[in-house]
């Protein structure tokens, strides 16, 4: 640490964040390492040491011989404040070097709304913010995470992307540039290069046209490179990589717990979730891998708390197996197991009866519609008999405090539609009444609506976002119809920011200006209440001449080229047009054990088959 840090340190809130030295962080011995990779969260150190996805792949780099995987965290305001009235520029954690001295500079991008956070992040580091102004092999920007799914706002500032699970190909990105900075290769070769490995998408070989009314004419790949970059899947979860030796942070985080992944994808077809189609096929981890990986993690890092964490983790088939398992360890070493992530029409007396014992926070379900109509336009494939049903068990098995997650503005909706919400919401309660085994401790229903953000690689795709005044029509329609219901807490999100979100996540290349002058207006933490800006985001349209609502409200037509369609995910497009039109005939979809709806994502599997 320098002695300007150790000066500022004492001034900015939580200062555990920026000094590093946490129990089991890597450090090596810098004589020997021929690569150093910076790895970039763009959010706070608090969000960021919760992303299970950074922790895995930060192992991976430094099992690398050679290699040196350092992470750097989003500054908040205070030490930014800080840094640059000291001239301190962005460093790593493990050793406190500069970014800019950096080989490889690699992003996690799992949110949106962190997009400013990635430049102010690069212009805090100095480094140049545009590829084409980074002319050299040191400094070679990249990124990964799952909105490298549609890259295209972000294309100006990236060198290239790596699509999909990272545990193998970012060994082979990294490796190959090892080679490059051993023989002294220039950066347009070592981009011809990285083009050839599977799952990476190098945008500046492929150009992108206009038409006159503002849609992609055509996007016209370089020759050499493929039309389409596909994404790379791990199929052997129990062999691959897991960070069993996880970093103890010197101060509280987000998840401050162990988190243990039992399988990847998801068996549903919800048309709006982007997760659930982008992250197919499905696989597990066996009962057995798990429980290892659960008790080596919590002996090695005497954490308290253990989360077994999927997109939907009551789908594991052998969830009664590995808590049968788990429970007698934790209850003797007073470990609390939770078990996020439930479907409400598969939450079992059973699972209810095995968890009775540790510590009941409250329970979580999204039957993100109030009427059953809606609920099978987007596929949710839950009635609501199941959903009180599954509240009913909780109840009688001692929990008194439920969260119930909503959406409004799905493909649609109608009124009729948003006064279910409240309707569905006082059954609940009335639920709560005739099953509760302790009604002194009251009932707490925390329900929140959240706006229809349309997201590619799913069903609803060509969707059209609500516009916002509508979105908060009804919201406050129904804030209304719930104020008196007792025991509820209704909440719904910030339009501003979900518009955003759906500009971004449908963007193209037109954006990219507009977030480079939103950051130079001052626009940062924009997931963060206290600091997000619209109307800087708004200047920053007018003034680049971009219609945000071009993006968002627009919707887009089934034949139009899409900004993501160089990125392939596995699914048949042609899938992703039936699902939509099922959607606007309200037909459902069974999930992937009941049949294979011929999605196409089982073609990733080179040996292995979906393991829905």
């Amino acid at each position: 640490m320098t002695d300007l840090l150790g000066r500022i340190l004492p001034t900015v809130q939580k200062p555990a964040r920026y000094t590093g030295g946490e129990y089991n962080e890597i450090r090596k011995d810098p004589g020997q390492v021929r690569v150093n990779v910076a790895f970039c969260f763009p959010d706070t150190y608090e969000i960021g040491m919760s992303n299970l996805g950074m922790r895995i792949l930060y192992g991976v780099m430094n099992a690398m011989e050679g290699v040196w995987c350092q992470r750097v965290f989003t500054p908040w305001a205070d030490m930014e404040e800080a840094m640059r009235r000291n001239g301190l520029p962005l460093w790593a954690l493990e050793s406190g070097r500069p970014v800019k001295d950096f080989d490889l500079i690699a992003f996690s991008i799992g949110y949106e709304m962190s997009y400013s956070n990635i430049l102010n992040m690069l212009r805090l580091a100095g480094v140049p913010l545009e590829a084409r102004e980074r002319t050299g092999l040191s400094n070679i920007v990249f990124a990964g995470g799952v909105c490298a799914f549609n890259p295209e706002p972000l294309v100006a500032f990236f060198d290239f992307f790596s699509l999909g699970e990272g545990e193998e190909s970012t060994v082979e990105i990294v490796s190959l540039y090892d080679k490059a900075k051993a023989e002294g290769w220039d950066k347009p070769r070592f981009l011809r290069e990285v083009a050839q490995i599977p799952g990476v998408y190098v945008p500046s070989f492929y150009r992108h046209e206009y038409g006159a009314d503002g849609t992609i004419a055509a996007i016209v790949p370089d020759a050499g490179v493929p039309a389409t970059a596909r994404k790379r899947i791990v199929e052997d979860l129990d062999n691959a990589f897991f960070p069993t030796k996880m970093i103890v942070p010197s101060t509280e985080i987000v998840h401050d717990r162990a988190n243990l992944e039992v399988f990847r994808g998801c068996i549903r077809g919800c048309r709006f979730c982007q997760a659930g189609f982008s992250c197919r096929p499905v696989r597990k981890k066996s009962a057995q891998v798990l429980y290892r990986q659960a008790v080596e993690t919590l002996e090695d890092s005497g954490i308290n708390e253990l989360t077994l964490s999927s997109l939907s983790t009551s789908d594991y088939r052998e969830l009664e197996a590995l808590t049968d398992k788990l429970l007698p360890y934790c209850r003797e070493r007073r470990v609390n197991l939770s078990v996020p992530s439930l479907r409400a029409d598969n939450f079992s007396r059973q699972l209810t009866a095995r968890l009775q014992n540790q510590r009941k926070s409250s329970l979580t379900f999204a039957p993100e519609a109030g009427s059953q109509r809606l609920r099978d336009v987007i596929n949710k494939n839950l009635t609501e008999e199941e959903i009180l049903s599954s509240c009913a068990v909780a109840f009688a098995g001692g929990w008194n405090s439920v969260k119930l997650y909503f959406m409004l503005g799905l493909p649609t909706e109608t009124e009729e539609d948003v006064l279910a919400i409240a309707e569905l919401i006082e059954k609940v309660a009335a639920t709560w009444r005739a099953n509760a085994v302790n009604k002194k401790r009251g009932l707490r229903i925390h329900a929140a609506a959240a706006y229809f953000v349309p997201k590619p690689h799913t069903p609803f795709q060509w969707e059209k976002q609500l516009p916002m005044e509508e979105y908060l029509r009804r919201a406050r329609l129904l804030k209304e119809r719930l104020r008196n219901v007792r025991g509820v807490e209704f909440n719904y999100h910030d339009p501003a920011l979900s518009r955003l979100e759906a500009v971004f996540a449908r963007g193209d290349r037109r954006i990219g200006p507009v977030l480079r002058r939103a950051v130079e207006l001052g626009a940062r933490l924009d997931g963060w209440d206290e600091y997000f800006s619209y109307e800087i985001w708004l200047r920053a349209f007018r003034e680049c001449g971009v219609d945000p609502d071009y993006y968002a409200c627009r919707g887009f037509g089934e034949e139009e080229i899409l900004p993501w369609d160089t990125i392939d995910v596995g699914l048949k497009k042609d899938f992703l047009l039936r699902e939509r039109r099922r959607a606007y005939e309200g037909r459902t979809t069974r999930d992937c054990r009941a049949g294979c709806a011929g999605c196409g994502a089982d073609a990733l599997l080179k040996e292995a088959v979906c393991d829905a």
